[in-house]
């Protein structure tokens, strides 16, 4: 039996190299793996403020790229997270299962509170409920579709594991309702830096150190060109010591889909110069593919049709597990 693998993008932020080499370029080879459900998290974007037609925008392109990195809408379902109400109706019920001191405890509502300015009048406290509560929806989506595998990164790890105890006590009190999840780290070498500061990852805010997927050909050349290296001139793989060079070996190694040692031997012997030329290449080659394919989808309008039959094939597996959920908890079910 194949496995649920379900994973999801949230709409904040323009699209970046890391996020395709990360994640959009390996969703192919995890279509064919198991039962796939691929998700645009709007919801889970309005957490923070977010201009209206920017996140519009940006759900479009995340569709659009989810279909010209490859993924077959007759393979997988890709949809909208706002277009199943179940995850917003779930999200209700089980916000009653998850307690105040574990949701403070989360690493990314701490990195988000440190960041903001609260001051001792309430009306001046930025942090709305919903980055608070964010693992309580993070969770419905999880357990919606039954699903087996969730792949993430490091920075998410933490939320599969709160839900995994939600399922846990959820379970322990109804009975065996909801499937239990597993989070699955994502390949080593796909988690791309800066490209002016290697310490930091590629985060959608940075113009010079990111590279982002409608990038024009020549700027993402001379984004690379122009990359942050490190002393000496010796190409090795060191993240402590040569983070630029080792950001760099990874990026060409996730372009080119092999190891991080054969990345290192093919540039052994390279000036620095030659060594971002390489790669300069090879990103704008296969890029610039990519964008070929994200202009003929918006062009077309094709990702219209694949997100509602999406929201329809998803929709069928989610409203069967909130009535295993409703009728667990007692609530009335008049269908």
């Amino acid at each position: 039996m194949k496995e649920t693998i379900l994973t999801g993008i949230k709409p904040t932020g323009k699209l970046t190299l890391g996020n395709y080499l990360g994640v959009l370029k390996r969703l192919p080879e995890m279509m064919e793996r198991g039962n796939n459900y691929f998700f645009i998290a709007d919801l889970h974007a309005l957490t923070l403020p977010i201009e209206p037609e920017e996140l519009r925008q940006n759900s479009i392109d995340i569709a659009a790229f989810y279909l010209a990195a490859g993924l077959d809408p007759n393979k997988c379902n890709i949809f909208l997270q706002s277009s199943v109400s179940e995850h917003a109706e779930l999200n209700a019920i089980m916000q009653n299962y998850m307690y105040m001191g574990e949701l403070s405890r989360m690493t990314q509502f701490k990195d988000i509170s440190a960041k903001i300015n609260i001051t001792k009048d309430a009306k001046d406290a930025h942090i709305g409920l919903g980055i608070f509560a964010y693992p309580v929806l993070m969770a419905c989506d999880i357990v919606l579709y039954d699903s087996d595998i969730v792949p993430v990164g490091d920075d998410q790890t933490q939320h599969v594991e709160l839900c995994r105890d939600l399922v846990n006590r959820f379970n322990h009190r109804y009975g065996d309702i909801l499937k239990m999840p597993k989070a699955e780290k994502r390949k080593a070498g796909a988690r791309i830096m800066s490209l002016s500061d290697p310490t930091k990852k590629m985060s959608k805010s940075d113009p010079k150190g990111d590279i982002f997927l409608k990038d024009d050909p020549n700027v993402i050349r001379k984004k690379i060109m122009s990359a942050v290296t490190d002393s000496g001139s010796e190409i090795k793989y060191d993240v402590d010591n040569k983070p630029g060079v080792s950001n760099l070996l990874s990026i060409y190694a996730a372009t080119k889909n092999v190891s991080i040692e054969d990345a290192e031997n093919h540039f052994q012997g390279y000036r620095y110069g030659d060594f971002k030329k390489e790669i300069a290449d090879a990103v704008v080659e296969d890029i610039s593919a990519l964008q070929a394919r994200y202009r003929h989808i918006i062009e077309s309008k094709s990702y219209e049709q694949v997100l509602k039959q999406g929201a329809i094939e998803a929709k069928k597996t989610a409203s069967n597990t909130l009535k295993r959920v409703k009728q667990a908890v007692g609530l009335l079910n008049l269908d």
